[in-house]
């Protein structure tokens, strides 16, 4: 039997949920634009346990959205979930935020789901998986064109899920092309991955594991 806490902060929308053997018991999220992570996260972490009436001493890991994502929001979660893991003695997991918001398609109606997240202007961090859930091309930072995701598309179905399906609507269209901008990163969907990675004790390294950026922030000074 295991019990996880799973982390999510890696977009405006701030996600905590408790499972038992990747059983969702309890979750609460909440997503606004004004990026709220720092103030939300442990009052959440608080309530999920309080509602199903468990001790943060029985928690048997924490599972953290590892990106990529907002800097400042990755920062806030894993910061959080390591706390955790030292103060517990509890194993740290580490989830892909693409790979969890892949997870939340059920359309068998694709060959291809692309999550897509908003970065700056034309940029978006993208991965592709197959209809079973199977990444087949890596994590990339890639500036969008009317030629993106084509050699998919050549080869069958494909939806764009998350912030970055929208920018994408300007510049492509294709028969085969669908778009869901109504996925974000949540904890639900970290409730399955998480427990599978339980079970086969692959863990992060508390000490050492850093958020999976992409690229190195870059901080906007104000012109004097």
């Amino acid at each position: 039997m295991s019990i996880i806490l799973n982390l999510e902060t890696a977009t405006t929308n701030c996600s905590v949920s408790v499972a038992k053997d990747g059983r969702i018991l309890a979750i609460k999220e909440h997503d606004t634009p004004n990026y709220s992570h720092s103030e939300q996260l442990h009052v959440f972490v608080q309530d999920v346990l309080k509602e199903v009436n468990i001790d943060v001493s029985e928690l048997d890991a924490i599972a953290v959205s590892k990106g990529p994502g907002s800097y400042t929001g990755l920062r806030i979660g894993v910061s959080a979930a390591k706390g955790l893991c030292f103060a517990l003695e509890v194993p740290l997991i580490s989830i892909a935020t693409l790979t969890s918001m892949a997870a939340q398609v059920t359309s068998n109606d694709i060959d291809y789901i692309i999550p897509v997240l908003d970065a700056r202007r034309m940029e978006v961090y993208s991965a592709v998986f197959d209809k079973d859930k199977n990444q087949v091309r890596p994590t990339e930072a890639e500036i969008i064109d009317e030629n993106s995701f084509s050699d998919f598309l050549q080869k069958g179905k494909v939806v764009l899920v998350g912030s970055g399906a929208e920018k994408c609507k300007t510049l492509l269209s294709h028969p085969k092309l669908t778009f869901d901008t109504t996925i974000v990163p949540s904890a639900k969907e970290m409730a399955q991955l998480s427990y599978k990675k339980f079970k086969a004790s692959d863990f992060e390294d508390v000490a050492y594991f850093e958020p999976y950026y992409l690229k190195d922030f870059i901080l906007q000074q104000k012109k004097k």
